[in-house]
């Protein structure tokens, strides 16, 4: 029998998500801020929760989709917060992108209430959170794992364990710090070949295939040439993982310079009011130094 299962979170990626739980069959019970939000799981099959509380009492495996660190306490920790009401036994899969520092903090916290906390991050944005093919890197108790490790495969085409509580959230940081990386390198290469007037795309097409292609290229470059900079993945967003990702290496003398320049560029962006843009935006420092911009002919 399928455990019930709580679901706190219905952004951007959440929502999606949780509405593949339901049509997995999962009795789902869920709770967001925002009522619209609600009320759209409501109309897929899911049930409503009035609090935090409630999903805590009713549900058996919690789920967490949640923006970052202080967001996670506050919903796990604080006051009328899951870890007050949930019962003995209750799995927590936190699937937010936050600081392993802060990971490990809650699931101390909650190893003592006897309830066990999974850092479950997940990579692929919107896109794979709407058809289910999202990469979910675990970390913490592998007996936990297994026993979600199904309801993690109806929301993503894989779902590693890498470590003990904390690795995934370390796992993540690594795939933003490749992701964030990626699309700096593919910008610095278009506005060069821009500027030399040769055409980006066919640029793009004849080198996608050899060593430089990568899954970020194909996803980033259609946008950038159509000049499409809608979310996907916002700008602050990703600020947020690059700074999780400076601290953790700081605090274990790790140094990641190509990581603080990136995060430097997309500090830029934002002071200029492009927060809300998707990180394929990086190209327009670039564009905006060389006095081009790469889009199709």
């Amino acid at each position: 029998m399928m455990a019930k299962v709580g679901f706190i979170g219905l952004g951007i990626m959440g929502k999606p998500m949780a509405k593949n739980l339901v049509k997995a069959g999962y009795e789902l019970v869920v709770y967001d801020i925002v009522d619209a939000a609600v009320k759209e799981l409501e109309e897929a099959g899911a049930q409503a929760a009035s609090s935090i509380a409630g999903v805590a009492q009713a549900a058996d495996v919690i789920v967490t989709m949640l923006p970052n660190s202080p967001h996670v306490k506050e919903v796990v920790l604080g006051a009328e917060g899951v870890l007050e009401h949930a019962k003995e036994g209750t799995i927590i899969v936190d699937m937010s992108s936050i600081s392993p520092i802060a990971s490990r903090e809650i699931a101390a916290e909650c190893e003592k209430r006897g309830v066990t906390l999974l850092d479950a991050p997940v990579s692929g944005g919107e896109p794979k959170a709407i058809d289910g093919t999202l990469a979910i890197m675990a970390g913490g108790d592998e007996a936990a794992f297994k026993k979600v490790e199904e309801m993690l495969l109806k929301m993503g085409s894989s779902a590693v364990l890498v470590g003990a509580v904390g690795s995934g959230n370390v796992t993540k940081l690594a795939n933003q710090v490749i992701v964030a990386l990626n699309i700096a390198a593919m910008s610095e290469a278009m506005v060069l070949a821009t500027k030399n007037g040769v055409d980006p795309e066919k640029v793009y097409n004849a080198i996608r295939g050899g060593l430089a292609g990568s899954t970020v290229l194909d996803a980033k470059m259609p946008m950038v040439l159509d000049g499409n900079f809608n979310p996907g993945f916002r700008i602050e967003l990703h600020i947020k993982d690059l700074q999780n990702a400076l601290d953790c290496a700081h605090s274990v003398n790790s140094p990641i310079p190509l990581t603080a320049e990136v995060m430097e560029i997309m500090q830029g962006l934002k002071a200029m009011g492009m927060e809300k843009s998707d990180h394929d935006a990086i190209i327009r420092h670039y564009e905006r130094l060389a006095g081009v911009e790469v889009r199709r002919d």
